[in-house]
């Protein structure tokens, strides 16, 4: 695609490319300095020397390779535009460097970047100032960087507190975004910082988690520290000490609640018959889940709220359930049984996507082939996640045959809500006698093209949490057993 116009002249004529959201918010940091000593984009060897030992060619610390995906039709590009989903020109690549890599054999360009304007986007984007900005606005001594991608709770607050005390820090709360909840992890932080020290700065940045660096380990903490760095932090808050930091790491000693005295306080000072933990994450969730309340002496009420709004009770989040198999497998019936159902139930908005239903409307005009066919599993999964992000209930009835698409509309519905597949497992031999339209005694002939089942693989699900066979049950009985899934999983209430 051509760069749009609004740009220079000289660079409208570029090709323009919108990197995936990890190398969104990695061009974000480079183009704002976070990611100093880096000017762009890394090539073959820098990248594979960071990831054989996380340093540059020139022996130079960094943790992590961050690199630029593209089309191979790309790759011969010496200028790149690069811009946001929506088409907003953000920086130009001078390309230095096209190369594959050997893991993916998927294709990177490197080089330089030259800054066009800075994004300009999203909630609390007032709040996302250049490292330099806040670093100026610290004062001149220690500065305590907490990178966190959870909120913080009554535990941490009184680590934090003591560490800031021992340092006579300055705390500077960097909340990472690219979760699944970054708005309401943001209004977390906001809403206990009247329990941080007088002038600590809240400044989110664009650091999602990455596969080369899973949150936690030794890489996502050295990157912590040079991001926190460039902002002006003087120590990082962690939960272990790892080597190679830009910043040294502080470890605060281990806290406990005080069952007797009712406050959290180091553990060296609580008689062991008194202590108790926080709760564990499988604790929390449980509770959230049911909509029971977060306990007082674990978590603000502030900070509750903002966790029951980001997950809410299973019997109000949305949900998807998303049926898959071969054409006449009985899918849609069941489909429409469910949601007649669940709509006679009440207490939920129920929408159903058949499979017919969509071709005809939301993907009219999209062939059979592999492309096309992927191309209209994701509308029907965009549209699914929309639904369950507002809380709605959203039954799909396509073929979807490929394993690889399934997922990622599993991925797509699953970061705003919860998801739930059902293969309907019934024989093809049956799929066939069924066959009221024809189509399969006609793909027998050689008149339809790459049908499934029969010129072209359908892929059977190994990961659905439900397997019908609609030749051995009776319609009635298929809906019930997905209702007994509904119900055992807590997002329908029995009758």
């Amino acid at each position: 695609m051509t760069a749009e116009a609004g740009l220079p002249e000289m660079l409208r004529d570029l090709p323009a490319w919108t990197p995936d959201p990890v190398e969104l918010a990695d061009l974000e940091l480079l183009l704002a300095g976070a990611y100093r000593p880096l000017a762009g984009f890394l090539g073959s060897f820098d990248a594979a020397m960071v990831i054989a030992g996380g340093r540059l060619a020139d022996g130079t610390p960094w943790p992590v390779p961050v690199t630029l995906a593209v089309p191979k039709e790309m790759t011969d590009c010496e200028r790149l535009v690069l811009q946001d989903p929506e088409g907003v020109p953000l920086a130009v690549l001078q390309v230095t460097e096209a190369w594959q890599d050997p893991t993916s054999s998927g294709w990177r360009l490197a080089g330089p970047l030259e800054p066009l304007r800075a994004p300009a986007h999203g909630p609390f984007h007032r709040l996302r100032r250049r490292p330099e900005q806040v670093a100026a606005e610290l004062t001149g001594g220690p500065v305590l960087a907490v990178t966190t991608r959870e909120p913080l709770h009554r535990k941490q607050l009184g680590q934090l507190r003591q560490l800031t005390e021992q340092l006579g820090a300055t705390v500077l709360v960097l909340p990472l975004l690219g979760g699944d909840h970054d708005e309401s992890l943001v209004r977390a932080l906001l809403a206990v910082r009247r329990e941080l020290p007088e002038g600590t700065q809240v400044v989110p940045v664009p650091l999602p988690p990455r596969p080369e660096a899973p949150s936690g380990s030794d890489r996502d903490l050295l990157l912590r520290s040079h991001v926190a760095a460039a902002y002006g932090a003087t120590h990082l808050m962690s939960d272990r000490e790892v080597e190679g930091g830009a910043i040294p790491a502080v470890v605060p000693e281990p806290w406990a609640y005080d069952a007797d005295v009712e406050v959290w306080r180091p553990l060296a000072r609580i008689d062991p018959e008194h202590v108790r933990a926080e709760l564990t994450q499988e604790e929390l969730n449980e509770l959230l889940d049911k909509g029971e309340p977060i306990p007082e002496w674990f978590t603000p009420p502030a900070v509750a709220a903002e966790l029951a709004a980001a997950r809410p009770p299973k019997l109000r989040r949305g949900l998807t359930v998303f049926f898959t198999g071969l054409s006449g497998s009985g899918k849609s019936t069941v489909a429409r049984g469910l949601a007649d159902a669940l709509i006679e139930r009440g207490g939920r908005t129920v929408t159903l996507l058949d499979g017919d239903v969509v071709r005809r409307l939301l993907s009219a005009g999209l062939t059979f082939s592999k492309a096309d066919r992927d191309l209209n599993i994701r509308r029907i999964g965009y549209v699914a996640a929309e639904i369950t992000r507002h809380g709605g209930v959203a039954i799909c009835a396509p073929i979807a045959p490929y394993a690889a698409t399934r997922a990622e509309v599993r991925k797509m519905v699953s970061a705003v809500g919860d998801f739930v597949l059902v293969y309907v497992a019934t024989p093809l031999e049956e799929c066939e006698r069924r066959d009221r339209k024809g189509l399969y005694a006609k793909a027998r002939a050689g008149l339809i093209q790459e049908f499934t089942g029969i010129s072209d693989p359908y892929e059977e699900p190994d990961d659905a949490d439900l397997v019908l066979d609609t030749s051995q049950m009776t319609p009635e009985e298929a809906v019930q057993r997905v209702l007994d899934l509904l119900v055992a999983g807590g997002w329908v209430r029995p009758e």
